[in-house]
């Protein structure tokens, strides 16, 4: 469970980190299709190395970097980075409500107090990872959203296996 968490968080942060890069927060939900989840997967890596290279070089221009993820998400059949983002904040919201174990989704909401009460009576995590990890969880409850494209929770749950391992 903490792994998954842990991942989840990990993928929500790399979310909004470019998106704050591109200077646009999108939190609409889309129709996903094979072709966005495929692609998703695919741009990972690279994607990974861009916000690598974002993070070691936090005083140069962020033109080069946008410049560059632009590049990587065309690479992968995405228009531009808006519909990376908004596919990749779709993805998240899927992927957070999914039990990893039994593959099971669960609406957003009820994930989230579930994640809440597992971290709460979880004694092996440092009382101020604790406090951060429900400090997120308790953000990520009053904003999560119900999933308006229930095809997008068979997509993903279909490539769940492929995204967590793309996710790390």
């Amino acid at each position: 469970m903490y792994q998954i968490l842990r991942s989840t968080i990990v993928a929500a942060a790399v979310f909004c980190f470019a998106s704050a890069a591109s200077g646009q927060i999108s939190a609409s939900q889309i129709q996903l299709t094979e072709k966005h989840v495929q692609g998703f997967i695919a741009a990972q890596k690279d994607m990974s190395a861009v916000v690598e290279k974002m993070q070691a070089a936090a005083d140069q221009s962020n033109a080069a970097f946008e410049a560059e993820l632009e590049a990587v998400t065309k690479k992968y059949g995405f228009k531009d980075f808006s519909e990376y983002e908004a596919v990749a904040a779709n993805i998240s919201m899927v992927m957070g409500a999914i039990d990893p174990q039994t593959k099971t989704f669960t609406d957003p909401q009820t994930a989230i107090r579930k994640e809440i009460a597992e971290v709460t009576a979880d004694q092996t995590i440092p009382d101020q990872e604790k406090k951060q990890l429900l400090e997120e969880l308790g953000e990520a409850l009053t904003s999560a959203q119900p999933i308006q494209f229930p095809a997008n929770v068979e997509l993903v749950k279909r490539y769940y296996d492929k995204i967590d391992a793309a996710l790390g």
